[in-house]
């Protein structure tokens, strides 16, 4: 893939929503596009994807093949790997070398690189997330509607997750765990949507063949239930990246911390040039639609900034 001559248009790392979204829009606007995608796709485990319109319920794998398919009939180019670094190489063009050894030459850069789910430290959730173990009702709160439902709480969202959760079901259980000490405020709060409240720290997941039926507490306690629902700590995933010079911006939520993002403009632009940015990397709160549809965006905004320099190369020649 070494050319010591051509640059791609667009160089676009990770090839989930975001990333192939742009990548179609930048093909469709007749640019050179490499998506550089390390299979690293954070719904991966999930069974399917929801509340995207004419899509509603496909499984994420039958998604990216059919968007790669779309996407393909463009010229698009995809390589399976990983980026080692970037760099500038000159003005707003980068040089990127790949964990095959190839380096590859960019006008201009667009991060589509997600996110990674920071789980609790539990035996068993790990294995169960996405299935399981959950964290957003909008994108799994139909299918588990009316189940019995645990909220793990390791931070002051645990009360905030509970009382949300209790719209799509009236059998949730809020598990103390290490979030902090409930006042009487709180517990009231969760009384009124029939919250149940269970102290102590919970030591493990009870699981049956290949379902989860409970929870074990350290004081040798039980609690039913079909789901656990958790607090992530989700942190932009940037690695080999750092040459650039992108900031990672805290995310806070409930008063802590609770992940790191890439600061973007509405088109997708970051504070470092040439570089634009798209999906959950930008946004810890972003579903695949919306992924998608900042995927459009940015694609929309390096476009505009490479008929700017194509257009004062004209007129400089």
């Amino acid at each position: 893939m070494t050319d010591e001559h051509f640059a791609y248009d667009a160089v676009i790392i990770g090839g989930g929503a975001a990333g192939l979204n742009a990548a179609l829009t930048l093909g469709r606007a007749r640019r050179s596009v490499l998506i550089v995608d390390a299979g690293q796709q954070r719904n991966a485990p999930a069974r399917a994807i929801h509340n995207y319109l004419g899509h509603e319920g496909i499984a994420p794998h039958d998604f990216l093949s059919l968007a790669e398919r779309e996407v393909s009939r463009f010229g698009v180019r995809k390589v399976s790997g990983s980026v080692v670094s970037a760099k500038r190489e000159t003005g707003t063009h980068f040089i990127l070398a790949l964990d095959s050894g190839d380096v590859v030459r960019a006008r201009r850069l667009l991060l589509a690189t997600g996110l990674v789910d920071e789980l609790p430290d539990v035996p068993g959730i790990a294995e169960r997330w996405a299935r399981e173990v959950l964290h957003c009702p909008y994108c799994h709160g139909w299918e588990v509607r009316e189940q019995p439902i645990g909220v793990l709480a390791t931070g002051p969202a645990g009360v905030e997750q509970a009382l949300l959760w209790s719209q799509w079901s009236d059998r949730v259980t809020l598990f103390a765990h290490t979030g902090p000490e409930l006042d009487a405020h709180a517990r009231a709060r969760l009384a009124a949507r029939s919250v149940q409240v269970v102290e102590g720290e919970v030591s493990a997941l009870d699981v049956v063949g290949d379902r989860l039926v409970g929870a074990l507490l350290a004081d040798g306690r039980r609690v039913d239930l079909t789901h656990l629902v958790v607090a992530p700590r989700f942190t932009a995933r940037v690695t080999g990246l750092s040459e650039l010079g992108l900031a990672v911006t805290d995310w806070e939520m409930f008063g802590q911390v609770a992940g790191g993002y890439v600061a973007a403009d509405p088109q997708g632009a970051t504070a470092v040039a040439g570089v634009f940015a798209a999906g959950n990397v930008t946004s810890v709160t972003e579903t695949v639609i919306g992924s998608a549809a900042g995927g459009l965006r940015a694609a929309a905004g390096l476009n505009l900034d490479l008929i700017r320099e194509d257009t004062q190369r004209a007129m400089t020649a």
